[in-house]
């Protein structure tokens, strides 16, 4: 399997206040030791800017890079992201994975579109897809709590209403109300990028519900170790392999790190565990 490790694992993230932000020298290290092939680059600082400097650093871990996470506003018709997405272009290897920024800090609050702001939306995906093709690029969109893409009937009027490809990500998808096997089955055809992470369902439903922020639930163990939580991560790979995927699957537990060093093992365990129940899932 084509195996990537996310920043995000450890703890590293673009959200303000998030929580403790491990180095990069160690991030990377414990990626190698781990038997990861690449990563996604992280936010924006995380990695060196210049190509050559981060390319270097990468190799020097034996490391190379999938693509990048990137936010940004599309659905305001009096911002135009394309240049801003062609400088992620020139800056970003691999897939750039857009999220649906509501404009706001954090993925705790988020507006609802109107019809202009929901026509803008689907043009500037539409655009931007025919950008990155142009470039011999790929771009996926990552349906991701928070944003403006992040419940069901969203997701499935960006499928309907233009064509951009899609990041799976098994569980921000069931935050949102969205069964990832269900995607997997139903748009194989769209899936660009996938990002593995298993989810605890009960915890997933009260941020559905309102009755648990998006950051708390993340804090109370939203996301466990691959293999400990309710995604049924082998269905979701066996579905996309025999559907002909050919991308990456990057394991991104999302992490919130309010210690250092971290206890035990930290991130490094939890990884370790998640690859392991990647291997079964592969047999």
């Amino acid at each position: 399997m084509r195996i990537a490790g996310a920043p995000i694992s450890w703890g590293v993230c673009e959200v303000p206040g998030w929580g403790h932000q491990m180095e990069p020298a160690r991030v990377l290290a414990e990626m190698r030791d781990l038997g990861l092939a690449a990563t996604e680059l992280g936010p924006e600082g995380f990695l060196p800017r210049g190509r050559p400097e981060r390319e270097a650093l990468l190799a020097s871990y034996g490391l190379g890079l999938v693509g990048g996470f990137v936010p940004l506003v599309l659905h305001d018709p009096a911002r135009d992201p394309l240049p801003e997405v062609e400088r992620a272009l020139d800056g970003v290897d691999g897939v750039l994975v857009l999220a649906a920024a509501t404009g706001l800090d954090g993925y705790d609050r988020r507006p609802s579109l109107d019809t202009r702001a929901w026509a803008t939306l689907l043009c500037n995906l539409d655009e931007i897809t025919a950008m990155a093709a142009a470039r011999g690029r790929r771009v996926t969109l990552h349906p991701h709590a928070g944003t403006v893409v992040d419940r069901r009937a969203e997701v499935e009027r960006v499928l309907g209403g233009c064509a951009v490809p899609l990041c799976l990500d098994t569980g921000h998808l069931l935050v949102g109300g969205t069964d990832p096997l269900w995607l997997a089955r139903f748009a194989s055809a769209r899936i660009g990028h996938v990002h593995l992470k298993d989810v605890d369902a009960a915890l997933a439903e009260r941020v559905l519900r309102g009755g648990i922020s998006y950051t708390g639930a993340v804090k109370a163990g939203l996301y466990p170790p691959l293999g400990d939580g309710d995604v049924d991560v082998a269905a979701i790979v066996r579905t996309l392999e025999a559907a002909g995927y050919d991308g990456w699957y990057v394991l991104e537990q999302d992490t919130v790190l309010t210690a250092e060093p971290p206890p035990g093992e930290g991130p490094y365990g939890d990884v370790r565990r998640g690859l392991d129940h990647l291997a079964q899932a592969a047999r």
